[in-house]
């Protein structure tokens, strides 16, 4: 966070024209390292989740149901807040409510109560929701309108090298803790205290989150007054709304609601996906510590990405990489063994820049209404809390390899989101 004191970025008067403070760029590719960390940790925990409480499938998937829907919930206001008081302080705000969220672990894991899981999970997913109402717009302010998908892309890099990182050492933390009896093994007094003493490993990673987090806080705030004369068009909830009946802004929104449920139902689920006999039938930890290639394929396109966007349309690289999404799950179900293992932690690297180029290319023309977009769009990320549990349910009723369907339905209309946005954006 080597962010130099001397300098007083300022606001331009017209938000689309860019954000003359260069240095800042550090402080927000600190926060996508952050949230991205973050959110990745769900797909290690849910596995672990499951055992303790005896989870089906679907009971599973609201893990992610109740930590996306904080979305829905905080998108907008979160967005009338960073207006009120600014991106910096709108930053603090949103992570001292993440060091809420991972407080609550602690009397999740004494009580060893599902639902106070859920509790932690939508209060820390709150503040990781204020955090990217602030990040992904400052982000794309920074610099030229024309290189902000490929601005935003490099940014969510960072991103991508937090959900990389964090998975990798919460395996073997958390995933690796578990004991030689199972929860259907026990019941009463007995049952309570496994839970008690196996969430444990969880609890000591959110606290050694809550210390980061604290110091990251403590940074952002003393660096409070960085950005000077920041501009926000003052909107009602209506009026606010009214930018889903603009084509390009609405459909990406719905683009954003399915990516991201794809995202994170394949996410969710691959532990299990590539325990499975027919692909690569690892032992949960094993499976548990190839997450990070998936996430790791992830970093690797976006940084690649923010080059070739620069020189390529980002509309056709969305669409050829939706497209290469939904070939690569097809390999994974039509195939065994490593093939169809690491066919599915390919499409990591076809989300890569999906994300960054959706919310640049409905971004587009918003100008003073950035905020109220980026508010929007972040409520159209409870696509991660929908399509997971939806995943979940029909992975019950008929297997993980056959509900992989559905994650390849929303990459075919992110590809014909691509091929519509080559048009200009109207004004």
């Amino acid at each position: 966070m080597a962010l130099a004191p001397n300098a007083t970025p300022t606001a331009s008067p017209d938000a689309g024209d860019g954000v003359n403070a260069p240095d800042l760029q550090l402080f927000v590719f600190a926060l996508f390292f952050i949230f991205g960390g973050i959110t990745s940790l769900n797909d290690v925990i849910i596995p672990k989740l499951k055992e303790l409480f005896t989870l089906n499938n679907f009971e599973a998937s609201l893990v992610q149901v109740w930590f996306f829907v904080a979305y829905a919930v905080v998108g907008i206001p979160g967005a009338k807040l960073v207006k009120r008081i600014g991106y910096m302080r709108g930053a603090v705000a949103g992570l001292v409510t993440m060091i809420a969220g991972c407080l609550l672990f602690i009397p999740a894991s004494q009580t060893a109560t599902f639902s106070v899981f859920l509790l932690a999970y939508f209060v820390l997913a709150s503040g990781v929701v204020l955090v990217q109402v602030v990040a992904n717009p400052l982000i794309s302010l920074l610099g030229p309108p024309r290189t902000a998908p490929s601005r935003l892309t490099f940014a969510q890099a960072f991103n991508s090298l937090g959900t990389t990182i964090f998975p990798y050492f919460g395996a073997i933390l958390i995933l690796g803790s578990l004991a030689k009896v199972t929860a259907d093994q026990l019941s009463g007094a007995e049952l309570g205290a496994y839970r008690t003493a196996e969430t444990q490993a969880i609890v000591s990673g959110y606290l050694g989150i809550a210390a980061a987090l604290a110091a990251v806080a403590l940074a952002v705030w003393l660096f409070r007054n960085r950005v000077q004369g920041e501009q926000h068009e003052a909107s009602s909830l209506a009026q606010g709304l009214a930018l889903l009946k603009r084509p390009r802004f609405g459909f990406g929104a719905l683009c954003i609601f399915l990516y991201v449920g794809a995202e994170v139902a394949v996410g969710s689920f691959l532990v299990g996906n590539l325990m499975l006999p027919e692909s690569l039938g690892a032992s949960q930890q094993v499976a548990g510590k190839l997450i990070p290639v998936y996430w790791g394929l992830a970093m690797l396109g976006r940084f690649a990405g923010s080059a070739v966007l620069r020189v390529v349309s980002p509309a056709v690289v969305l669409a050829c990489n939706a497209i290469g999404a939904a070939v690569l799950i097809v390999v994974s179900i039509a195939t065994t063994g490593t093939v169809s293992g690491y066919a599915l932690l390919g499409v990591g690297l076809m989300n890569s820049i999906m994300f960054p180029v959706i919310f640049s290319l409905a971004s587009e023309g918003l100008g003073k209404r950035a905020a109220d977009g980026s508010g929007i769009i972040n409520v159209a990320i409870v696509g991660g809390a929908v399509v997971p549990a939806l995943y979940g349910w029909m992975a019950d009723q008929s297997g993980l390899r056959a509900a992989l369907v559905l994650p390849i339905a929303c990459y075919a209309v992110i590809a014909a989101y691509g091929l519509y946005a080559r048009r200009p954006v109207a004004d």
